[in-house]
């Protein structure tokens, strides 16, 4: 706290009232929000975990009631008269032969009405003979009762007897109204009645399942198959048996799950019963009949069963209360578009939602419990889990809620805590500020000078008047400020100077990249035009002069130069004694750029010719030009040059070489660009370039044409 040695008495005093009514509504508000937090979370858990065993033993309670319902089903008189009557009449229709007509209307019920709707909840297109019946009893049966029924898809059971006059018929009219009242009655979703082979010869809904063989027929793989395929092998009497979820094709990709259950005469096995497991009656058990909040579930809490796999047993109630919102959901979290489409054509979560979460996975390997997790919505709840006890089923139970609304009382209690430490805190303040107005006054006129020094005021001042330490820290500042404006403005000097000097010795493109802080620059640019010069007469001319008239004299020249290069876009690469070299296009592309360095050209003989009109001087120039491609860049580390390199510029050079005083000599790249513009004359001899020879071109003018051969050693 050495810190406090610093401070007035008025300051420590505003810090320790400060401090102390903080530290006390702090600690206060602390206490009693862990305690409000703890004693709700035991309650809303003991809620949840009570719910969650009233609707196990629901659901336990149901399973059992209704296996052993199945397993009397099976033993009762009625079920063992019409499986035998029903399979004797349907043997007796493996020889009929049905019409081309009735065959036809029954593929296209399965080309117009089966397929296409299966086909939404598949991935690819469903194959028609993969489907169609295989027997003859089969087509007959299926023709008269599915495809020939009048009644839509879902509504099938309405017709008890088809017009056929077969025997089949007359049973079928005289059990189907009985079977199809202890379905509705039980709220079972079908029935069927299965034969020592395994072929359905009744169901009461008539799906495509109707007339098919389990070991050989369509649906073969299905978990139905599997389960008849079970209770056939064990042939035992007095039991039932369950088989999970599965998606289930006839109900058009469906999750269904089915009990079975043997029927014997006597002791003779004539066939399996089964039916298929009500999903509505799962849900209504594990919804409350859609009454959540009368369960005591508030507006987010849900109890929901999941299988081993991980996946929903049960509805989600997102998805029955906001199904667009779950869905959405659902999208932000990965799912894939597949699963969520099938979960809003069946509208159901069963077999879609994913529910790998802490809980579930505990709750799968037999352990019970309550827990704060991220359920399958990824939102923080209150989960408690428990296994389930239903012989032939692995699946768990949850009971939940979203602990923003568990914490709802105590986010409650949490903001008037808020708003009270809030109200206080503030007549803490209001108290610190009036006692201290006075004191505080001096800090915010320098606050205010030191904003707008911030800013970029360097003429900010503060005036106090107080001989106290603020006084002091008044005159420090100012100081400071006095300093600093000196320093910004040396600086912003200096870095004027640099750029100045960075422009005269570079192309202002160049000179940017190296302010940006590019150091290796080297790039290769096409269709340039390369100037070369040399002053004649310059030597004899210094021999007469003194160093300083010399520099004075060739400093006028280039300055002339430099600025007839800018007016024609000619970018100075650098200056050797008298001699010049520049190019066009190299930092800003020019069309033009071979006829731009043949008119700088001629202002450069214009300039020369003044310059020794003006001052006597026997002087003249010579200038050869080239076009083509050269390679740029910057070379050296302390004292770095920007230079060009290539066969363009040798060329250029060999040319100013060759060039008689006075005249222009252009290379066959540049010719063939202006010669429509410019009237040119051909060296008699070509120009040797290593081991070949070039023609070159002289611009015509008044001088008399001077014949020589050039040899280019390909160096500048």
């Amino acid at each position: 706290m050495q810190w406090l040695k610093w401070l007035s008495i008025q300051s420590k005093l505003i810090v320790m009232l400060l401090a102390v009514s903080s530290s006390s509504i702090l600690v206060t508000a602390y206490l009693g929000y862990r305690s409000g937090q703890s004693n709700l979370t035991d309650r809303v858990f003991n809620q949840l975990t009570s719910l969650r065993a009233s609707k196990a033993y629901q659901i336990e309670s149901y399973f059992k009631t209704t296996c052993n319902h199945i397993q009397t089903l099976s033993d009762d008189p009625s079920v063992v008269s019409a499986i035998t009557e029903l399979t004797n009449a349907y043997r007796q229709l493996d020889t009929v032969q049905m019409a081309p007509e009735a065959q036809q209307k029954l593929r296209d019920y399965y080309q117009n009405e089966f397929l296409p709707r299966l086909a939404k909840t598949q991935q690819g297109s469903p194959v028609l003979n993969s489907f169609l019946p295989e027997t003859a009893a089969a087509n007959y049966l299926q023709y008269h009762y599915i495809a020939a029924n009048p009644n839509p898809v879902g509504k099938k059971d309405l017709m008890d007897m088809a017009n056929d006059g077969s025997e089949y018929s007359r049973i079928h009219a005289r059990y189907h109204p009985i079977f199809r009242n202890i379905i509705k009655k039980f709220g079972y979703y079908d029935m069927f009645l299965i034969d020592p082979q395994g072929t359905v010869i009744y169901t009461v809904y008539k799906e495509t399942d109707f007339t098919t063989n389990y070991t050989t027929g369509a649906y073969n793989e299905s978990n139905l198959s599997r389960l008849v395929s079970s209770v056939r092998k064990s042939k035992e009497r007095d039991f039932a048996k369950i088989i999970d979820f599965e998606a289930y094709s006839p109900s058009y990709g469906a999750p269904a799950a089915f009990i079975a259950a043997p029927i014997f005469d006597r002791n003779k096995f004539i066939g399996v019963l089964a039916i298929q497991v009500p999903v509505d009656e799962i849900n209504n058990v594990m919804t409350g009949n859609l009454k959540w909040e009368r369960d005591g579930l508030g507006k987010t809490g849900e109890t929901y069963l999941v299988g081993k796999d991980y996946f929903m047993r049960s509805v989600s109630r997102f998805l029955v209360e906001t199904p667009e919102e779950y869905l959405q959901t659902l999208s932000s979290l990965g799912v894939n578009k597949e699963t969520i489409n099938r979960i809003r054509q069946y509208k159901t979560s069963i077999l879609e939602q994913k529910v790998k979460t802490t809980a579930a996975e505990e709750a799968l390997t037999g352990k019970q419990g309550i827990k704060i997790i991220q359920d399958y919505r990824d939102i923080s709840v209150l989960s408690s889990y428990a296994p389930l006890q239903i012989e032939g089923l692995d699946w768990v139970i949850l009971a939940e809620m979203d602990l923003s609304e568990a914490y709802a009382p105590i986010y409650d209690f949490e903001r008037q805590l808020l708003i009270s430490a809030t109200l206080l805190m503030l007549l803490v303040i209001l108290l610190a500020m009036t006692l201290s107005h006075f004191f505080v006054k001096p800090i915010n006129q320098l606050i205010d000078s030191s904003r707008k020094v911030a800013a970029g005021q360097l003429d900010a001042i503060a005036l106090l008047e107080t001989k106290d330490e603020f006084g002091e820290l008044a005159q420090s500042f100012n100081a400071m400020v006095l300093s600093l404006r000196d320093q910004t403005n040396l600086v912003e000097e200096k870095n004027r100077e640099n750029e100045q000097l960075l422009l005269s010795i570079f192309p202002a493109a160049i000179a940017k990249r190296l302010k940006k802080g590019e150091k290796n620059i080297a790039e290769s640019v096409s269709n340039v035009a390369v100037l070369f010069s040399d002053l004649t007469g310059f030597s004899k001319l210094s021999d007469s002069l003194t160093a300083y008239e010399i520099v004075s004299i060739l400093n006028d020249l280039v300055t002339s130069f430099d600025e007839g290069a800018e007016r024609y876009g000619m970018e100075k690469i650098k200056t050797i004694g008298d001699s010049y070299m520049a190019v066009c296009g190299l930092s800003v592309p020019y069309l033009d750029h071979d006829k731009r360095a043949l008119d700088f050209a001629l202002e450069m003989q214009a300039i020369v010719r003044r310059f020794s009109q003006e001052r006597g001087f026997q002087l003249n120039i010579s200038i050869g030009i080239n076009s083509g491609d050269i390679v740029a860049g910057i070379v050296g580390r302390n004292k770095f040059i920007y230079d060009v390199w290539g066969d363009t510029i040798n060329l250029a050079s060999a040319l100013k070489s060759a060039c008689p005083p006075g005249s222009v000599l252009v290379s066959s790249e540049t010719y063939s660009r202006l010669v429509d513009i410019y009237e040119f004359e051909p060296l008699a001899a070509k120009v040797e370039n290593g081991k070949e020879l070039l023609p070159a071109w002289r611009l015509k003018s008044t001088q008399q044409f001077i014949q020589t051969e050039v040899e280019i050693d390909g160096s500048v």
